[in-house]
């Protein structure tokens, strides 16, 4: 007769633990440890003399003929990010914050495709059927012939998948689902990669494109087991702030495509529209001759990104000069203020500093440090930074600037945008030969200081 077993098992990244305890010796998650019953079964192993079933072993090659063909939403931005469509049996995992607009985006990726002619199912572990349907009226996609489900055992739901051709399955979200042999609540660790596992080993033998739409922490991460991750095929992130209209949907992990790519949409009244031209939008309300400002020509995965770079340097009220920064690393704000401290003169330590990414973007590349410089020299010594410049290159902590990756597709960019100028670092010998962009002049510079004596000369020079 078998036992059963009460473990504890972290809510945050899964280890197991025999007692309980307040906090998890593996993460130092607090109040994180939750207790699971399990049953105690047979010694693990392949003993018993009882032989496994031969496994059909296929060669590399397709057969003549036969290719996978990608399941292509229509929606441009969402297409880039996956790497160019839905691959057939692919599972896509999707977080983001609450109320950012997850199962919005998943609701308007399968009516598109349900439009075409496919067969896609909504299951909702979270909303009634009829919630779902008043979303898709005020989305104008009422009309969908997409088949609607409010459901959350996981038995159910794979009867529903073996028993009909469904080509793309949604289920939102994989936090309510729950397997009624595992004896643990759902949303647990436990339940929730069961769950998953189940649902994507029937998938991808039945080759349904499958979303799982996730809950995250308070951190950002996906809320429940690590491996979660590791089991699907593509990690999505929706970011961005719900009090501004651009949101940010960034791949973390693709099997099918580049990882690092990001799309960006609007959310208005009839829910998200793409932005073709990012660039274009996040400098249309940038305002001339302030300073504090620059310009930031960066890659976000293969597509080139400008963003305009905010700093503010005011005097401190009080003993202790605050440091605050949205959109960006704040570690690496002070290894800046450091070394232009150290290496250039210049006094930031008796100010308060602000830095802003406009835009609602977050940066995570260290080629922006020589424009967040050019913005932090500007406002400190009150000149503005012409308005036809833009900047990329890494700064080290001897204040050198160090070349980046694709220098030619951040430049060019630029210049569709009608910047004259490009301040980088000097480009190193392993790159290849510059290309030359018309209307475009490139300024190298080696060391930080040529920037400081640039901005105090009152301007960055013409030629």
């Amino acid at each position: 007769m078998s036992k059963s077993k009460t473990s504890y098992i972290c809510q945050s990244c899964g280890a197991v633990h025999s007692l309980w305890a307040g906090k998890c010796d593996s993460c130092g998650e607090w109040n994180s440890l939750h207790a699971e019953v399990s049953e105690s079964g047979p010694p693990k192993g392949l003993g018993g003399g009882k032989k496994g079933k031969v496994l059909d072993l296929v060669g590399l090659q397709m057969t003549e003929g036969k290719t996978v063909k990608r399941l292509v939403t229509g929606l441009g931005e969402f297409d880039r990010v996956t790497g160019g469509g839905l691959v057939p049996g692919c599972a896509i995992l999707l977080g983001g914050d609450p109320g950012i607009g997850k199962s919005t985006l998943v609701l308007q990726a399968v009516c598109t495709l349900a439009r075409q002619g496919l067969t896609c199912v909504y299951i909702s572990g979270e909303e009634a059927v009829d919630q779902v349907r008043l979303r898709a009226e005020r989305l104008g996609m009422a009309d969908a012939p997409v088949a609607l489900a409010s459901a959350t055992n996981v038995r159910e739901i794979a009867a529903t998948i073996e028993s009909s051709k469904i080509d793309v399955l949604v289920i939102d979200s994989i936090q309510t689902m729950y397997v009624d042999t595992v004896e643990s609540a759902p949303g647990t660790v436990t339940q929730v990669r069961t769950a998953a596992q189940e649902l994507i080993r029937m998938t991808k033998r039945l080759g349904t494109a499958t979303f799982f739409v996730g809950h995250v922490t308070k951190d950002g991460q996906i809320a429940g087991p690590r491996v979660l991750e590791h089991m699907v095929d593509t990690v999505l992130y929706f970011e961005g702030d719900r009090g501004h209209q651009f949101r940010i949907l960034r791949t973390v992990k693709n099997r099918f495509g580049a990882t690092d790519e990001i799309g960006v949409f609007e959310m208005g009244q009839l829910g998200l529209s793409e932005v073709a031209n990012p660039s274009a939008l996040f400098l249309s309300q940038r305002q001339p001759d302030v300073t504090g400002s620059a310009v930031f020509a960066g890659m976000e995965g293969t597509r080139p990104l400008l963003v305009e770079v905010q700093a503010l340097v005011a005097a401190a009220p009080y003993g202790a000069p605050r440091r605050s920064v949205i959109g960006w690393d704040q570690s690496r704000l002070s290894m800046i203020l450091a070394v232009l401290e150290a290496r250039c003169g210049l006094m930031f330590s008796d100010s308060e500093v602000y830095l802003n990414m406009a835009g609602g973007i977050r940066i995570t590349e260290p080629a922006a440090d020589l424009a967040v410089a050019a913005a932090l020299i500007s406002a400190l010594q009150g000149r503005p930074v012409p308005s036809e410049y833009v900047f990329f290159g890494e700064i080290g902590l001897s204040g050198e600037i160090r070349a980046v990756s694709q220098p030619d597709h951040r430049l060019k960019e630029a210049a569709k945008l009608g910047f004259t100028r490009g301040c980088i670092a000097e480009r190193i010998s392993s790159q290849k030969k510059p290309v030359q962009i018309t209307g475009l002049q490139v300024i190298e510079i080696r060391h930080l200081d040529e920037l400081v004596a640039m901005l105090r000369e009152g301007g960055m020079p013409s030629s």
